[in-house]
């Protein structure tokens, strides 16, 4: 009881990388509608912007995903989400971020987590750029 009211986290290493991989699977689902073509022509509809912007939309969501998935380049690939997630919430949700578009907003929060603490102990950047 005393462990689960203290300030002190617990299994930190562990729930990060729980975390990183669940964002990086959702970004990588949503990253992954790029190869449907028809769904990707639906989002024009969405927002005034040439296709090829959804396309580079949809390839960053996929990237990060990716790096995230594995925690390889974490920080590149935070700054990325943040960035793409950010520019969703903005300008294609119109900066509603409270209720009705909250969830592009929910990554950028995660996108600013992961650039602060890194991928953590379980990842490919620990194992690439840890010191020995």
């Amino acid at each position: 009881m005393n462990k689960l009211l203290s300030p002190a986290p617990v299994w930190p290493e562990s729930g990060l990388a729980f975390v990183r991989i669940v964002v990086g699977i959702f970004m990588v689902l949503h990253g992954f509608e790029i190869f449907d073509r028809e769904l990707m022509k639906s989002y024009l509809t969405w927002m005034s912007a040439p296709l090829s912007m959804i396309y580079i939309g949809k390839a960053a969501e996929l990237i990060a995903g990716i790096l995230l998935t594995i925690g390889l380049f974490t920080r590149l690939a935070s700054i990325i989400l943040t960035g793409t997630m950010l520019y969703i919430s903005l300008f294609v949700g119109k900066g509603r971020i409270w209720y009705e578009d909250q969830h592009p907003f929910m990554f950028v929060l995660f996108g600013i987590l992961f650039f602060f603490l890194g991928a953590g102990r379980f990842s490919v950047d620990y194992l690439l750029f840890k010191k020995k």
